[in-house]
């Protein structure tokens, strides 16, 4: 199964830099979309969550997503796929 990791993300958003971190120190790799400069991408943020902008969300590769999760949160579903 493939172990692709999509984060929706902005520079400014403190929430967005942490979950990066906990990626980052894990050594998982993730694709990242700034959705201050893709506006299609603020766009799909939107319908993914159902209305708020809300980020980070991260998409993973069986269809589901988190919106702002904790670092427990982010740890545990890695742990779920198998990728951690």
């Amino acid at each position: 199964m493939s172990k692709e990791i999509t984060m929706y993300s902005a520079d400014w958003c403190s929430d967005c830099r942490r979950s990066k971190r906990v990626l980052d120190s894990l050594d998982v790799k993730y694709t990242l979309i700034d959705v201050e400069s893709d506006l299609t991408a603020a766009a799909k943020v939107v319908e993914i969550t159902g209305g708020p902008q809300s980020i980070p969300v991260i998409m993973f590769s069986d269809g589901t997503h988190l919106v702002e999760p904790s670092d427990i949160e982010l740890k545990a579903k890695l742990q779920s796929l198998s990728i951690i």
